[in-house]
């Protein structure tokens, strides 16, 4: 029961929690306990990337056999697929930051929006939009194992001569936050029943709270800094969103992907992991909240753009099922 509320409500249940982590100190002071701030900043990253190893350990848990099994098999779809999204986002949000001029901590946040993999909720929205969930899951998971060298290699091209970026530190963050954990959660699933069971009945949830915890722990955090996100930060997060998307669809229909697998990857290119990128944000430039300010509103602009886009999927889906059948009851009345 809790587990359809929570994710049938998920944008409901982000925008009040992060309304009382932003409120927090104005509702009942600054001497209670407020459960979504972290006042040590290398605390605050470590207990960042620590919630982050959970929620993919959560969704490892998750990974169908048979789907990974079915994905293995066409693997160079894929991997087209995921070429298009670690090709177009972080190119999309270079050009968008320059159109835009943003530079700083604003251009640092929307690089790190477009740098990183797509986010775990696009498989949940994929299902929704009656699109190829197997799919889905394979181009989440191919770009998660890669994020450890790509993700590195694009934020130093794009950063490296702004700022002394640690691409070996965030490169074994990664594998230590991301991948590993979900290796280890898929394993657990596959040799221990009991470990499937409970993830089946909780995993979903413990990701689904663990996001909404970390973008309202930025909220709470940059509380004070929700002034500084510019109109042109806004326009940022919605081009680099709806590109996002665009770059998806027609990035399909140029390999020929068919309708369920093309609504996959459109999903999955247009919604990134910014709560990954807001976890590396505040780990590795705390000099700059701001760019952790941006990933957080961009994750929470990308869930609220593609549960709409996800259920306009849909109404086509069911209009296109109605035409069908109104069709095929026509022909069998003129015979």
């Amino acid at each position: 029961m809790f587990k359809r509320i929570l994710s049938k409500y998920l944008l409901l249940w982000l925008v009040l929690v992060c309304a009382l982590a932003f409120y927090w100190e104005q509702l009942f002071g600054a001497d209670v306990f407020n459960p979504f701030f972290i006042k040590d900043k290398d605390l605050r990253g470590d207990v960042m990337s620590g919630m982050i190893a959970v929620t993919m350990l959560a969704v490892g848990s998750l990974l169908p056999y048979e789907e990974v099994k079915a994905v293995a098999k066409r693997w160079y779809t894929t991997l087209e697929g995921t070429a298009i999204q670690y090709i177009s986002m972080p190119l999309l949000a270079y050009c968008v930051a320059s159109a835009l001029r943003l530079e700083g901590a604003a251009f640092a946040g929307v690089m790190l929006a477009g740098c990183v993999p797509g986010a775990m909720a696009s498989n949940v929205l994929t299902l929704t939009a009656r699109g190829n969930v197997s799919y889905s899951v394979g181009l989440t998971t191919s770009a998660t194992l890669l994020s450890p060298i790509v993700v590195p290699i694009t934020l130093y091209l794009f950063l490296g001569r702004q700022s002394s970026l640690p691409v070996a530190d965030i490169m074994l963050n990664l594998l230590e936050t991301v991948v590993a954990p979900t290796v280890i959660g898929f394993v657990l699933s596959r040799k221990f029943l009991f470990w499937e069971k409970v993830s089946q009945r909780f995993a979903e949830i413990v990701a689904n709270i663990v996001i909404i915890w970390i973008i309202s722990s930025v909220v709470a955090a940059n509380a004070d800094k929700v002034s500084q996100l510019t109109p042109r930060m806004i326009g940022a997060m919605i081009a680099l969103n709806l590109l996002g998307y665009c770059a998806g669809y027609f990035g399909g229909k140029a390999i020929g992907l068919d309708s369920g697998m093309r609504r996959a990857l459109t999903i999955e290119v247009g919604m990134q992991n910014a709560g990954l990128g807001t976890a590396l944000a505040m780990k590795f430039f705390q000099n700059q909240p701001e760019a952790a300010l941006f990933c957080a509103s961009y994750t929470f602009g990308c869930m609220f753009t593609g549960i709409i886009l996800a259920q306009l999927f849909r109404l086509s889906s069911y209009r296109r099922e109605v035409a069908e059948s109104a069709a095929a009851s026509a022909a069998a009345d003129e015979k």
